[in-house]
């Protein structure tokens, strides 16, 4: 992140919240100025579960509140690293959400993520609040949805196994992460009955 006062890039930024509102201090000159520090929205759970469909739906339905992103858009370059917790790809999205965000709506972001891998970066000072949902189903169907994807997304036998193992470690580790995740059985639930809940969701803390 580039200080407007100096011009200095910053890996850690500082934000003070102490004040009637947030503002983004420059560590090096000290130049400071407001900032938008809204709650971040990550829609999330196993590939198969919804995200990416719903994504579309909620587009329309929370645009006049909300900018909504598929996290997948920048799994591409240098960025695209699958093992461990993809640090660059992640920072990145904080990045990038927290400048959307200076527009003065917040980020939905759609895609595979779980707590520890937003909550320990030092760009979590750029927002309020990040709530997770977790969208999962039930095994035999995700194996079906994965099986059926076409050949170039590459979803083989060892692949779809590890995406149940993820999709049970949601629903059970979803209570105990910090902080923890909601979560959406979506095994049964239409496009637009799982845009509901999640629409409802986002809405709901919105009012708070």
């Amino acid at each position: 992140m580039i200080c407007a006062g100096c011009g200095v890039w910053t890996d850690e930024p500082r934000v003070e919240t102490d004040g009637p509102g947030a503002v983004l201090v420059c560590l090096s000159c000290g130049h400071r100025e407001p900032f938008r520090r809204l709650p971040l929205f990550a829609l999330t759970g196993p590939s198969g579960t919804g995200k990416t469909t719903v994504g579309r739906v909620l587009v329309e339905r929370l645009s006049d509140r909300c900018v909504v992103v598929e996290q997948d858009l920048l799994w591409v370059g240098a960025l695209r690293d699958p093992s461990g917790d993809s640090p660059a790809f992640r920072q990145t999205w904080l990045r990038l959400a927290a400048s959307l965000q200076q527009n003065g709506r917040p980020v939905v972001l759609c895609g595979t993520v779980a707590p520890p891998q937003f909550e320990y970066w030092p760009e979590r000072v750029l927002f309020a609040d990040i709530h997770y949902l977790a969208l999962t189903c039930a095994p035999e169907v995700l194996r079906a949805r994965l099986r059926a994807r076409p050949a170039w997304r590459g979803w083989d036998h060892r692949r779809i196994e590890e995406m149940l193992e993820f999709n049970e470690w949601v629903r059970v580790q979803a209570s105990r992460t910090v902080p923890p995740m909601g979560l959406l059985d979506t095994t049964r639930s239409t496009v637009d009955q799982t845009a509901d809940v999640v629409e409802n969701w986002v809405r709901g803390l919105l009012a708070v």
